[in-house]
């Protein structure tokens, strides 16, 4: 069985667990809810905290959006994988967040280093050089991810962090997949440039 194979197989029997957990929820299994809630925390709270550049409010979205799932777990149809329905959820609330924040006040990119800094504490002891410009490019990553436009950074997300391939995205994104990778194609050229600097070190 080659790699490709045995990804493809796991990801169907990742999907098949998904929805039987879900058919599980729509009874008003508790049980079930907090088992689909531990597999995609991690992924949503880390999606969330990308999209949004600000760790504070990425675990309130993210409980947020399980909470839809618990709520309207009747509606779902298990069509297409769990974590497309998931996602779609996860782009809906964070798009409604940054409308929000826009009507307020624009995060600045000091708040955005004091979020990043509070995620990644710095070691007590003195860093190597190396681990410095690790942590800096780092930031300088998610600065530059954060600034791009929301499709852009969800469909960079989604792509480099999550590993979904383009017709899934494409799905979340509501877009065709020439769509998707047209918009993926533009972030990586804006990335490239905005991350010029960095990369010559």
């Amino acid at each position: 069985m080659t790699e490709e194979t045995q990804a493809h197989s796991q990801i169907d029997a990742d999907t098949a667990i998904d929805h039987q957990l879900m058919a599980a929820i729509t009874t008003g299994d508790h049980r079930a809810f907090r088992q689909l809630v531990e597999r995609h925390q991690n992924a949503v709270v880390g999606t969330v905290s990308k999209m949004l550049g600000n760790a504070n409010d990425s675990e309130d979205i993210a409980q947020q959006v399980f909470i839809r799932v618990w709520k309207h777990a009747k509606r779902y149809k298990p069509d297409n994988k769990f974590t497309t329905y998931l996602y779609t959820i996860v782009r809906n609330l964070v798009y409604n967040e940054s409308r929000r924040r826009s009507r307020k006040k624009t995060v600045s990119s000091d708040q955005r280093e004091e979020d990043y800094h509070l995620q990644h504490p710095a070691d007590s002891s003195a860093q190597p050089d190396s681990t410095l410009l690790n942590a800096e490019l780092r930031l300088a990553i998610d600065t530059a991810i954060q600034n791009l436009p929301e499709n852009q950074r969800m469909a960079v997300i989604l792509r480099r962090y999550e590993n979904l391939p383009y017709e899934e995205i494409a799905q979340v994104l509501g877009a065709t997949v020439p769509a998707v990778k047209s918009l993926l194609f533009r972030a990586r050229t804006t990335l490239r440039e905005t991350l010029a600097d960095y990369m010559e070190k």
